[in-house]
């Protein structure tokens, strides 16, 4: 997508999403599905957040279309809708990695 196919209705979805993913708890909880579907109790075992909490993010994430549920029996699995949420993340963590060495390089000299 060029610039030029940018409008600013497209600039609004644009940052509605960065706003939902700028919440830690939600990125822990998407970080957690990186391997697969997980139940709210696993959630809650891998990141520590109270179950309250996770069912309210995962309610967003879901409506916002960032996660997908499928009910099993009495359980309901959620995983990522979209796996290239984990692009953006991983294009994130190593442009902070690349500028974390910079930085150490910088301060080292001085």
């Amino acid at each position: 997508m060029g610039k030029a196919s940018l409008t600013p209705a497209l600039f609004d979805v644009i940052a509605d999403r960065f706003k939902l993913l700028a919440e830690p708890a939600r990125l822990m909880i998407l970080d957690a599905m990186r391997g697969g579907e997980m139940t709210v109790t696993e959630l809650v075992e891998r990141t520590g957040l109270a179950q309250a909490n996770i069912s309210k993010h995962l309610r967003l994430l879901h409506a916002h279309g960032f996660v997908k549920r499928r009910k099993n029996s009495q359980f309901v699995h959620y995983s990522a809708a979209d796996r290239a949420v984990y692009k953006l993340c991983d294009a994130m963590c190593a442009h902070l990695e690349q500028d974390t060495r910079v930085r150490r390089r910088l301060t080292a000299r001085s």
